[in-house]
């Protein structure tokens, strides 16, 4: 018997026009029994933040998503722990009916997900991690965020050091490097130092930094590491990394690809927000 197929998607961020347009194609809407994995940032910046959470979180099952930067970003807003910003598109889900419903939800997704020799995260891994340790790692924030001072968890969340991983972190400094490889990294040291910094577009960036699957001896070599976040990057199709962040809230497109053989369909979408004014 087959296996239903997966199809691995991009950064929504809100863009839910874009991702009905996307879930109608032949491909996926003749196949009811495929499976969507979303590579994190759900909502924000785009116009229907709320709509976009409601479908996929209707989608029960058959989707799995890992939590992007924009997706804590609102769970820590909804605890008081941070301040919406002016771009942000959040707050129609804050004040909706369901409010709880969705929040309850969204915590309780994973930040990596592992199937099929395939390793999702939102942004990207630290090169001492192997999948097994990125999964266990993940595991632990999963457990705060599930747990019942999921709050409090979070204010613990914010800041860019400690750079770099160490296996005798402990708290809030062990919990901020485990989300920020996760949800926020792009570029790094040939010794694993994560920077926030310097400008993330490719070839623009200084000499001592690299993109982050590119730091030499990195431990998940070995499995296909599929990640989002890095719009500038956009799509990049190599055998151990698979990029889905083609910028579809700034005017791009909103990228699928199947997983069995890498086919790929995109949407090209409305620009919502100018990247200039970022």
């Amino acid at each position: 018997m087959n296996r239903p197929d997966i199809w691995m998607i991009g950064d929504v961020q809100g863009c839910c026009v874009p991702l009905e347009q996307l879930l109608a194609l032949p491909e996926i809407a003749g196949a009811p029994d495929s499976r969507l994995w979303f590579a994190g940032d759900l909502v924000n910046r785009g116009p229907q933040s709320l709509q976009t959470l409601r479908r996929i979180r209707d989608m029960g099952e058959r989707a799995t998503c890992v939590l992007g930067n924009h997706d804590l970003h609102l769970l820590a807003v909804a605890a008081d722990v941070r301040k919406p910003g002016k771009n942000d598109t959040i707050s129609e889900i804050l004040q909706a009916p369901d409010a709880e419903e969705l929040l309850d939800w969204l915590r309780n997704r994973p930040l990596a997900h592992f199937e099929n020799g395939h390793l999702m995260v939102h942004a990207g891994v630290l090169p001492k991690w192997d999948c097994a340790k990125t999964l266990a790692l993940a595991a632990e924030v999963e457990a705060v965020l599930r747990g019942p001072n999921w709050r409090k968890g979070l204010q613990k969340m914010y800041g860019n050091e400690p750079a770099e991983w160490k296996d005798d972190l402990t708290g809030g400094k062990r919990m901020r490097v485990i989300i920020n490889a996760l949800t926020r990294m792009r570029l790094g040291t040939a010794k694993g130092q994560m920077d926030f910094a310097a400008k993330a577009v490719p070839g623009q960036h200084p000499p001592a930094l690299m993109p982050w699957y590119d730091i030499p001896g990195r431990a998940t070599r070995n499995v296909v590491v599929v990640f989002g976040h890095w719009s500038t990057l956009g799509l990049l199709v190599r055998p151990d990394v698979i990029c889905l962040d083609t910028g579809c809230v700034w005017g791009g497109h909103l990228t699928a690809m199947r997983l069995r053989d890498r086919k790929i369909l995109q949407i090209t979408c409305q620009q919502y927000q100018d990247p200039e004014l970022f």
